[in-house]
């Protein structure tokens, strides 16, 4: 067996164009920055900005610390670019992400019911809610949303179709796991986008999605409620075959 096929190749583009972004602010920072600032600079949501900064310590490219300061109260916690990258040995995000699907699908009866759950919750967790009683439009919903996917790295690209658009997914961060473990993987790419949608209390609900139509790209299936309807949920949370 080749274990080699297990080791996260190192290249020269590794990280997606957001958290590079991020890793830039940081190198050029002249002290350690808070999410607060890294959102601000980037435009991104807390939660994003947090979440690729954190990815950023896991790589090894970046340290997380408590600030230092005289004054009264909780030091808030700042990031930092290291140096140099520390990690000369060989990663295995993979491996582990391999591991983790397997426990995933094996837990329980219903492995993709499991995983869309999953994905709703950090599609809620990434989004940011909208005020009370905004309303948000269609148009203003399916644009949110892309912007949500491509902070995630997956260079979305809307097809409108009236009642009926469609998500091109032309990227897919998980693909070498995805593309054997579909009951997981996309199961929890369709829950993201569910509850994405959900946060923004959007007349759109996101049906299914069709993973694979070519070998590097999945369609994400949309419905445009009736804005008289009352009930944003679709019957048909679902995988494509």
């Amino acid at each position: 067996m080749d274990r080699g096929q297990w080791v996260d190749k190192r290249t020269g583009t590794p990280l997606g164009e957001r958290r590079t972004q991020v890793l830039d602010l940081l190198r050029a920072a002249q002290a350690p920055l808070g999410v607060q600032e890294i959102a601000e600079r980037t435009g991104l949501h807390l939660n994003t900005a947090r979440f690729h900064l954190d990815g950023l310590v896991e790589a090894g490219l970046a340290e997380r610390e408590a600030e230092n300061r005289e004054q009264p109260g909780r030091p808030r916690v700042v990031y930092r670019a290291v140096a140099v990258d520390p990690g000369t040995g060989a990663r295995s995000y993979r491996l582990l992400a391999e591991i983790l699907t397997v426990i995933a699908a094996r837990a329980t009866p219903d492995p993709s019911g499991t995983a869309v759950e999953a994905g709703r919750a950090w599609g809620h967790y990434l989004t940011e809610r909208p005020a009370p009683f905004q309303r948000i439009t269609s148009d203003d919903a399916v644009d949110r949303l892309t912007s949500v996917l491509t902070d995630i790295g997956f260079n979305p690209a809307v097809v409108p179709a009236g009642t009926q658009p469609q998500i091109l997914l032309r990227h897919c961060p998980f693909r070498e796991i995805a593309e054997h473990s579909r009951e997981v993987v996309c199961a929890v790419h369709l829950g993201l986008m569910q509850g994405v949608l959900a946060e923004l209390r959007a007349p759109v609900t996101a049906d299914r999605l069709e993973p694979f139509v070519e070998p590097r790209l999945c369609r994400a299936h949309l419905t445009v409620d009736d804005p008289a309807g009352t009930d944003g949920d679709s019957e048909a949370n679902r995988l494509s075959g």
